[in-house]
C-alpha cells in the first residue's frame, strides 16, 4: 500500500534566470542567477563550477565570510564574486 505524500508546498512560478561567466584573477565563475518572488527579494545564485548555491540579497553580501562559506572560496575570490553580485542584484 502506498502512503500519501505530505507536501509542505508545491508551487509553480515564473522566474528569470541570468547565466553569466567571468574570469577573476584566480578563478572562473559560471553562474546562474535566478530571480523569484519566493525568497523575499533575494536571488538564487548557483555556481555551476563548484555545484554550490546560496540564496543571496544585498544584506547577505555585507555579512563577513558569507560567500566564502557558501561557495568555499578564498577571501580574494569571494571579494571578486561579491563585487560582481553587488552590480547585478
Amino acid at each position: 500500500m502506498e502512503e500519501e505524500r505530505f507536501y509542505l508546498y508545491d508551487d509553480i512560478e515564473e522566474t528569470k534566470t541570468r547565466f553569466v561567466s567571468f574570469m577573476g584573477e584566480e578563478e572562473r565563475f559560471d553562474l546562474a542567477i535566478t530571480t523569484t518572488t519566493r525568497h523575499y527579494g533575494k536571488h538564487l545564485v548557483l555556481d555551476m563550477q563548484s555545484n554550490r548555491f546560496a540564496i543571496i540579497g544585498t544584506d547577505d553580501l555585507k555579512e563577513p565570510g558569507n560567500l566564502e562559506q557558501a561557495f568555499h572560496l578564498t577571501e580574494n575570490n569571494a571579494d571578486e564574486l561579491r563585487d560582481f553580485l553587488y552590480e547585478v542584484i
